[in-house]
């Protein structure tokens, strides 16, 4: 099973805010693996089809590698460190969310 932060170094230790973008381009679309290992991380939001926001003590290097098993080599994957947002149309559960998480 898959535990994101699992092997995380003590200087990694702080929170922050992470948007992981995909396309998965034909061939194996394997959409539950990515799915699974981003429902795995404890605080997470799908905010739209192949939008995610996660909440990790890693880097977007670490997210990156343990999402990239997920993919063909024809998909693509974005992983940003999040320090400012503005948003419209996520709705006000999703507001109360990142709110709580920033």
């Amino acid at each position: 099973m898959f535990k994101p932060d699992s092997k995380l170094r003590q200087k990694d230790s702080a929170m922050s805010i992470y948007i992981v973008s995909y396309d998965l381009n034909k061939v194996g679309q394997n959409y539950s693996c990515i799915t699974e290992k981003l429902k795995a991380y404890p605080k997470h939001w799908h905010a739209q089809q192949s939008v995610w926001f996660i909440v990790s003590s890693g880097n977007a290097s670490r997210i990156r590698d343990e999402l990239q098993t997920c993919l063909d080599s024809n998909d693509s994957l974005f992983v940003g460190q999040l320090s400012s947002a503005a948003w419209t149309g996520l709705g006000q559960e999703f507001s109360r969310w990142y709110k709580s998480n920033v």
